[in-house]
């Protein structure tokens, strides 16, 4: 799964907000989804010292979705944050 096909399905749950869905409800709940970013970069920090490779994917994984998650929330495209990433190879 791309970046771009996670944010799709992220954004079509905080459009639809099927009965259950957890992204529905980190985007209802800003505070929780602030929460789980912070959690899941401590996460992150932990796994880099501490565990082994499938540990730090995981973790890894943990973050950009709750990240993405976030920029759905804020109304930030993956191609903004492309764009932010292409103005900083110069």
């Amino acid at each position: 799964m791309t970046i771009d096909d996670l944010y799709a399905v992220i954004k079509n749950r905080q459009e639809n907000k099927p009965e259950g869905s957890y992204v529905a409800s980190l985007i209802d709940n800003s505070d929780r989804l602030i929460q789980k970013i912070g959690e899941e970069a401590t996460e992150v920090v932990i796994a880099a010292k501490n565990e082994n490779r499938q540990r730090r994917i995981e973790e890894l994984a943990d973050l950009l979705f709750h990240s993405v998650v976030l920029w759905a929330a804020l109304g930030i495209t993956p191609e903004d944050i492309y764009g932010e990433l292409d103005k900083r190879k110069k």
